[in-house]
């Protein structure tokens, strides 16, 4: 790839993936959220991916990181859900909200979001599902850019 196009695009890349952080966080009161958010921060990463090749990536995440942070993500989604389940009877119930008034007060203000709309958990169900869409995607990219350099080694060896 050429020079320009490398010096410009780890900032455009920055830039990409602060709008997907953002369009996670604002995901409670405008439209977007977690998966969109996500799928941001992937389109920047894999960008630069694309620009600068497995090996020269500003981006060095490991596959035991990125199997981490998707676990993370579902765990916590499993977690919200449970959390939910267990104080309320529903899975993945706002407690944060509780318009039903089922959920014990210590537990309502820990999920309750400081935010003028009232969102309870669904800013945290946007963050986790933030992660696991950008994980996911990421890694079939990584996959496919690995499996491109590996034949490429291949036909080197070859010759």
């Amino acid at each position: 790839m050429s020079t320009i196009l490398k010096i410009f695009v780890f900032p455009a890349t920055l830039v990409i993936m602060c709008l997907g952080v953002l369009t996670i966080l604002g995901g409670h009161i405008t439209p977007g959220g977690g998966f969109q958010g996500g799928a941001i921060i992937a389109a920047g990463f894999i960008f630069c991916l694309v620009v600068y090749g497995l090996k020269e990536s500003p981006f060095k995440l490991s596959h035991d990181f990125m199997a981490a942070v998707e676990s993370v993500g579902a765990l916590s989604y499993v977690f919200l859900g449970l959390a939910g389940l267990i104080f309320s009877g529903f899975f993945l119930y706002n407690l944060g909200v509780d318009l039903y008034s089922i959920v014990p007060a210590f537990i309502q203000s820990i999920f309750d979001y400081p935010d003028p709309t009232h969102a309870g958990i669904i800013p945290y169900l946007n963050f986790v599902v933030g992660l696991k869409v950008m994980v996911g995607l990421s890694a079939v990219v990584i996959a496919f850019l690995g499996f491109k350099e590996l034949e490429s080694d291949k036909e080197e060896v070859q010759k």
